[in-house]
Parts: C-alpha cells; structure tokens; sequence
C-alpha cells in the first residue's frame, strides 16, 4: 500500500476534480473528460509521476469514468424517450473501429505528443464552444454512406486521444445535421459507452513504467473510484441548475476556460 502522505492528498485532488466535472456535466451537458484529462495531469505531475507516459494514465483513467457516468446518463434520457437509437446503431460501428485504432495509436506516442493533440482539439472544441451558433446548418439528416464511415471513425478515434466521451464531438456534428440539442446530448451519452468499453479494454494492457499508486496499466482505479463517486453526487447538482440558469453564456465562459486550458497544455509542451 502507498505511504498515507502521498494517497491523502492525491485522494483530496481528486474528490475536487470529481466533484467540479459532475457540476459541469451536468450544468453544460459537456462530458467530464475534457476537464477531468488535463487535472489529471496536473494532480499526478504535481504528486512526482510526471513520465513520458503520463497522458496514457489520464487518458485510460477518463474513459473508465466515462463508462459509469455515461451509462448512467444513458439510462436517464432513455427513460424520457430522447435517445435517437438509429443514430447509434448505424454509427455504432465506425465509433468502436476507431476508437480501437486511437487506443493503439495512443500507447505509441509520447506524452507530450498527446499533450500537443490534446491542446490543439481542446482549442478547436473551446473555439465552437464560444463562437459557435445553433442555427448553422451542414444538412438536414446525419451523413450516411461513405461520409458516415468517415464520420463515425474520426469520432471514437479523436474521443480516445482526447481522452472523452460522445459529448465533445457527436453534439456539435449531430445539431449541425438537424438533431434537436436536447435529443443529441442524449444520443451523444450511448456514443461515450461506445467509446469507453474497447478503449479502457485497450489501455488496461498498456505497460506503463512510472505510475501513481493503484494503477493497472493505464487506469488509475484510485482516480477512478474517487472521481466516479463524486461526478455521480454532483452531476444532479449542476443539471438542477441548468434549470434555472441561461446555459448560453456559461457555455461560452467555459469556451474560454477550455482555450486557456488548452494554450497552458501547449505552453508546458514548448517549455519542455
């Protein structure tokens, strides 16, 4: 077992990072991921576990909450009839092809190289986030056919090297093709349990030299537990606000806050 001086204070990181991504998935419909990944990185490398690999950790240990979270949220929507489950099965598919392929593309590369894929999305993501409009359109129906393979494919795989569920990159691709918002943040939740299962599948026989304690491959279960006890707590909390607040401008400051985060990601990168 690990000295309580160093599990103590990675178990109190962690219930705050929990605890802020359950409050934002909830109040934004935005999946934990795309906060939980860099505070992972930032927990471990202050705790003494920087590593080349350290980006495979918080990518693996993301998508292992994901599982959780996004069963959960799944369950809810379907419950209230939003999940559109032709969308799911017709890019069911695509999405687990090529989530299998980021999960070995992912192991490959350096951590820092992740850090510069992860900076450089995240910058993409936090851009729509804060300028991007509900009325823009790319067609009436989701793409079918060859655009559907291609679709489908680019979205498991960049979801794994970004260490996300459905959220950041099927809601924006579904309302550009006319699905109602509320509809595709509920379809996008059966797109994070399509995501996570074979990538956490791939990054639990990931070898991993240097890791934080309690860590199978490339999922730390530490994080883990913690965090998935604390987002199922919190995540009601922040959709009871979504109730009573305009999601619009929030989504925009947290547009900006996903900028600066990912600029910070890239500036650690280029400072070596």
């Amino acid at each position: 077992m690990p000295e309580m001086s160093v599990l103590l204070p990675l178990v109190g990181l962690l219930m705050v990072i929990g605890g802020f991504a359950g409050v934002l998935a909830g109040l934004l419909g935005v999946g934990g991921g795309i906060v939980l990944v860099p505070a992972f990185f930032y927990a471990f490398g202050a705790l003494g576990y920087d590593s080349p690999q350290l980006m495979q950790i918080c990518l693996g240990t993301s998508l292992a909450t994901i599982i959780v979270t996004s069963l959960r949220s799944l369950n809810s929507h379907n419950k209230k009839g939003a999940v559109e489950w032709g969308i799911l099965r017709g890019w069911g598919v695509g999405i687990v092809i090529g989530a299998v392929i980021g999960v070995a593309v992912a192991t490959q590369l350096r951590s820092s190289v992740l850090q510069v894929l992860f900076g450089g999305i995240g910058m993409c993501i936090g851009l729509y986030m804060t300028f991007g409009r509900s009325e823009w359109r790319l067609g009436d129906g989701m793409p079918k056919g060859l655009f559907r393979a291609i679709g489908s494919s680019l979205t498991g795989f960049l979801s794994v090297l970004m260490g996300v569920g459905g959220g950041s990159f099927g809601v924006p691709t579904m309302t550009l093709f006319g699905v109602p918002i509320h509809r595709a943040v509920a379809t996008a939740s059966g797109y994070g349990v399509i995501i996570a299962i074979p990538a956490v599948i791939g990054f639990l026989f990931t070898d991993i030299a240097v890791a934080p304690p309690l860590t199978v491959g490339a999922v730390n279960f530490a994080a883990f537990g913690v965090v998935v006890a604390m987002t199922l707590i919190t995540a009601p909390w922040g959709a009871a606000l979504a109730h009573r607040m305009d999601p619009k401008p929030l989504k925009r400051v947290f547009g900006i806050f996903l900028i600066l985060v990912a600029l910070n990601m890239l500036r650690k990168v280029m400072l070596g």
